[in-house]
């Protein structure tokens, strides 16, 4: 679950909504929201796009600080 929980705090740090996340990343505001309830897990394609774009790595957004 640690997935869900750190992609919620990192993109609230940014002060992003969870469209703009999506808009950004090219995917749906419900994705968005999917991945945050921990309903699914994206791609790693798309964890990458979602890091790039939190200024992140992937392994933070796994396994967080």
């Amino acid at each position: 679950m640690a997935f869900a929980e750190n992609l919620k705090k990192l993109r609230e740090e940014k002060g992003l909504s969870q469209a703009e996340l999506a808009e950004k990343v090219g995917i749906t505001q419900s994705m968005i929201a999917q991945y945050e309830r921990y309903m699914k897990v994206p791609t790693i394609i798309v964890a990458v796009d979602i890091a790039k774009v939190l200024s992140t790595t992937c392994e933070e957004l796994v396994k967080g600080e």
